[in-house]
């Protein structure tokens, strides 16, 4: 007999129902199998995080660490730690399960998106034709850091076109954004997007941007909550892919928002906007997809853009730092080996602070702080209070950023 103690007297802690997305006029349509297979994807990623990534911690700790202790002494780093698990066969099944889920993840989104391309791009199409709030460059150079991987398997990454006027990459990443994050970004995918505008709000209570650029914006879930939060700003999204920026600019459009503009532009050369013309600089989940080089030179182009009093934040996964123990920063590790994000490891143990200190903020300007996405409680779980720790997908972020003084100036 089951008592109060039993897994099924637990309450449901899974995710939301596929069917309680939010469905704008951009969004694309799902049948039923379509439909349930997002909802098994959904949960097969959080039972990954709740049920088996313990196991895998607990693998390590009796097992992996005595044997390399007892070989090696202390371990030294993170790069250790996961040579050391790499045998082990309770990473090695956690490890295949989530590459596997997000693979499925994608191609599942493919289906639905490419057996209704022509209807979607035909939409995009009817919203954004025109329309000058839409910009793009014939024969652009999309950054090689872009076009030699396909980001957390998304076949073509952010800027192939397989048509002319092709929005079918960024309808994948909207529709399944879900299943990646078992609808912890909210009916909308915008969460994150909403959180940043309310952490501004609340800790930057007297700023009052009336111009705001958001790079890498993707599909505009990140940058359109903002457009939204501050409706006397003109914002303005850049991205190197024209299917996002098409699809950024309907998506707008089919929610009724206004104020914001899509321009096709590398975050690196920013040279077309004059210099001061900037209040807020903005990026969400951007940076661990560019490079060591290109970061120093986004950097640069912010404090160049900034007007005295500006700011620009970033909102990313947390640094690794020496408090951060290095099992952690091993599993945060895993999208650079096994989600193509090459950049990830490499730029979540770079000083931003110094980096940004070398574009030419001062020290005392540097901002901190933190967000977990904002969302419909009485639908979609709250990142916030979300006690699953799933390194590098939870909805949460670390903020880092700097105020423009007038002696940086």
């Amino acid at each position: 007999m089951l008592d109060d103690r039993s897994e099924a007297s637990r309450p449901y802690d899974g995710p939301p129902d596929y069917r309680l997305v939010g469905r704008h006029g951009m969004f694309a349509d799902t049948s039923h199998d379509e439909t349930e297979r997002f909802n098994f994807l959904a949960h097969m990623n959080r039972h990954l995080a709740s049920k088996v990534l313990p196991g895998v911690q607990t693998a390590f700790e009796h097992r992996a660490k005595p044997k390399f202790e007892a070989e090696n002494g202390p371990f030294k780093s993170r790069h250790e730690v996961r040579k050391a698990m790499l045998s082990d066969p309770a990473f090695q099944m956690w490890s295949a399960l989530r590459r596997a889920t997000m693979e499925q993840r994608q191609q599942a989104g493919r289906w639905v998106t490419l057996r209704q391309a022509e209807a979607l791009n035909a939409k995009a199409a009817a919203l954004t034709q025109g329309d000058d709030r839409l910009e793009l460059t014939a024969g652009f150079d999309v950054p090689r850091y872009l076009t030699a991987v396909d980001h957390h398997c998304m076949p073509g990454s952010y800027h192939t076109e397989l048509v002319e006027g092709d929005v079918t990459g960024a309808a994948n990443y909207d529709i399944g954004l879900f299943a990646t994050t078992g609808g912890a970004l909210g009916r909308f995918n915008d969460g994150g997007g909403q959180a940043v505008a309310a952490w501004v709000k609340e800790n930057l209570p007297d700023f009052k941007p009336k111009r705001i650029l958001d790079l890498g914006c993707g599909l505009g879930h990140n940058v359109l909550p903002i457009a939204q939060a501050f409706p006397g700003a003109e914002v303005i999204g850049v991205d190197a892919g024209a299917p996002m920026l098409r699809y950024g600019l309907a998506r707008a459009k089919a929610l009724g928002i206004e104020n914001v503009r899509f321009i096709q532009a590398d975050a690196e050369d920013l040279s077309r906007f004059e210099d001061e013309s900037f209040d807020w600089v903005q990026t969400t989940m951007f940076l661990h997809e560019t490079s060591k080089m290109a970061m120093s030179r986004i950097f640069a182009e912010s404090a160049r853009l900034l007007r005295p009093g500006g700011v620009v934040l970033h909102v990313e996964q947390p640094q690794y730092t020496e408090d951060m123990p290095l099992y952690e920063q091993m599993i945060r590790d895993w999208d650079a080996f096994y989600n193509n994000e090459p950049f990830w490891t490499t730029m979540h143990e770079i000083d931003l602070d110094d980096l940004m200190v070398k574009a030419g903020f001062k020290a005392g300007g540097m901002i901190h702080g933190g967000v977990a996405a904002i969302v419909d409680t009485a639908l979609f779980p709250s990142a916030g209070d979300d006690k699953v720790e799933d390194y590098g997908r939870k909805a949460a972020w670390h903020v880092i950023g700097a105020t423009k003084t007038e002696e940086a100036a």
